[in-house]
């Protein structure tokens, strides 16, 4: 299990502006995947359900960075000739 994150935005690092500060505060907890994990917390999640849906999410990672890198090989071929 993670460590909880501390998300804290200050007024002073926006310049008192409360819009800016939403925004990053937003960002934050984003990057953090707070509001992800709350959400899958909500309900049980059987243990094969869990593990079923951590290896489609990493073939899914897997194929994604594979045609990232055909793209990139193609773009380099292009440029060579």
């Amino acid at each position: 299990m993670k460590k909880g994150a501390n998300v804290i935005v200050t007024l002073r690092q926006c310049n008192n502006n409360v819009e800016r500060m939403i925004r990053k505060f937003i960002k934050k907890t984003k990057k953090e995947r707070i509001i992800e994990e709350v959400r899958e917390r909500a309900y049980y999640k059987k243990p094969s359900e869990a593990k079923r849906e951590k290896r489609r999410k990493a073939e899914r990672t897997r194929l994604r960075e594979e045609r990232k890198r055909q793209r990139l090989q193609e773009r380099r071929n292009r440029k060579k000739n």
